[in-house]
């Protein structure tokens, strides 16, 4: 697969052969949606906590004889049914981590990316160097690109002046290429990436090809 390669002024300057193992695959629904919701699963803290009659203070003291007064018939004042009482079937600290093999986490990976450029949502430009940190340059080159939406750009490295231009930005952001997450990915509907960018992703995420065994005689 073949798609055009941008400068920073919008202008078409070359072409690019994409790995048909990272960009050219078939989406697979059910696999980049368990992806999904691992990823925000494993985000939670799972730190809520609410006290059962057991645990909040009070007297356990029968409040009122059980007959003879007309009320109800209630113990103390821990009792769920009062104000500051216990909590039913509140939450307490668990985990919410969930497990998923790692062919299936990076299967997932290659299906938005091939996604993204199937449907025209991958940009790539040449590089991204800035040379003083002006968010007005960082506009600059969007609307260069015809990029009038949300956009997640992708470099090779960690870029400090990119990033520092794009932060106040609503709607873009920066991640060096190994850091690219489904979460990320499905966010933002612009992916721009740098030709060293493609190729990093395409090393980190791309099919191991089987080493040849030499034997020798």
């Amino acid at each position: 697969m073949q798609i055009p390669v941008y400068s920073l002024k919008g202008e078409v300057i070359d072409k690019i052969e994409l790995r048909e193992d990272v960009f050219g695959i078939l989406f697979n629904e059910g696999v980049v949606h368990q992806a999904l919701v691992r990823q925000l699963a494993n985000r939670r803290q799972g730190t809520a906590d609410t006290k059962t009659r057991a645990e909040v203070s009070g007297s356990g003291r029968k409040a009122f004889a059980q007959k003879h007064t007309g009320r109800a018939r209630r113990g103390g004042s821990r009792s769920p049914l009062l104000r500051g009482g216990g909590v039913v079937f509140g939450p307490h600290p668990r985990s919410y981590r969930q497990a998923m093999p790692k062919k299936m986490r990076r299967l997932a990976s290659r299906c938005v990316f091939s996604a993204k450029a199937r449907e025209g949502e991958l940009k790539v430009v040449d590089k991204l160097e800035l040379q003083e940190m002006k968010t007005r340059r960082m506009a600059e080159i969007l609307s260069a690109l015809e990029v009038y939406t949300s956009v997640l750009i992708a470099t090779a490295g960690v870029e400090p002046i990119v990033v520092k231009s794009a932060r106040n930005l609503p709607g873009v952001k920066i991640l060096p290429a190994a850091l690219l997450n489904i979460g990320d990915l499905l966010s933002y509907r612009i992916l721009i990436m740098t030709v060293a960018a493609v190729r990093e992703v395409e090393r980190i995420w791309g099919q191991r090809q089987a080493q040849e065994v030499v034997v020798v005689p």
